[in-house]
């Protein structure tokens, strides 16, 4: 049994009022792919495939891929912690019209906060700062995409990916002084010291 229960705002209502309203079935399997870009399961593999890749690679590159999978790991252990300590319906559950129109069902029912799929996002658009600008920009867009994908499934309630965001970002910028420390390879130039 969860320790709290979280209530859908009155603007949560509203926009998956609209889009149960406004989509159809062509639209909700599109967004039923593109989501699967942000499920942990992919996201944990490619982060497992770059640090493996990046073993070889210099110092950077190393660090950056383990704190890319350190994230990754935190990032997709939290939010079921999180699911068992909150209580919330999934907007999937309650509506008849969404369903008619195409909206599936996705997950748990009393498992909609915080966005597991958001707070990888978040974790993922707040390391692109680590990024040159093009690439950075680049991301961060696919990175809210894909978490506004969990709002027109209507698996979240547009809080819930907020705050999974949110959380993400945090978590990302709590760990870079664990994981992206400077470790040099060299020995130290000791003709700098006379």
């Amino acid at each position: 049994m969860a320790l709290v229960a979280v209530k859908p705002t009155r603007i949560d209502t509203a926009i998956a009022n609209e889009i149960a309203g406004r989509t159809n079935p062509e639209i909700e399997e599109a967004v039923e792919a593109l989501t699967w870009g942000a499920d942990e399961h992919v996201l944990l593999a490619l982060a497992a495939a770059g640090w493996l890749y990046t073993r070889h690679r210099s110092a950077e590159e190393r660090n950056a891929a383990n704190h890319i999978l350190a994230v990754s790991l935190v990032t997709a252990i939290l939010p079921h912690i999180l699911k068992s300590a909150f209580d919330q319906v999934r907007p999937d559950r309650l509506t008849v019209r969404g369903h008619r129109r195409g909206i599936p069902f996705s997950g748990r029912a009393r498992d909609a906060f915080p966005s597991g799929h958001a707070v990888h996002m978040g974790a993922l658009a707040s390391a692109a700062g680590l990024l040159p600008p093009a690439r950075r920009r680049l991301v961060r867009f696919i990175a809210v995409g894909l978490s506004l994908t969990r709002v027109a499934l209507l698996a979240h309630w547009a809080s819930d990916v907020v705050a999974g965001f949110t959380l993400g970002i945090v978590i990302e910028r709590m760990m870079r002084p664990w994981t992206l420390t400077n470790r040099s390879t060299k020995p130290p130039d000791r003709r700098a010291r006379s």
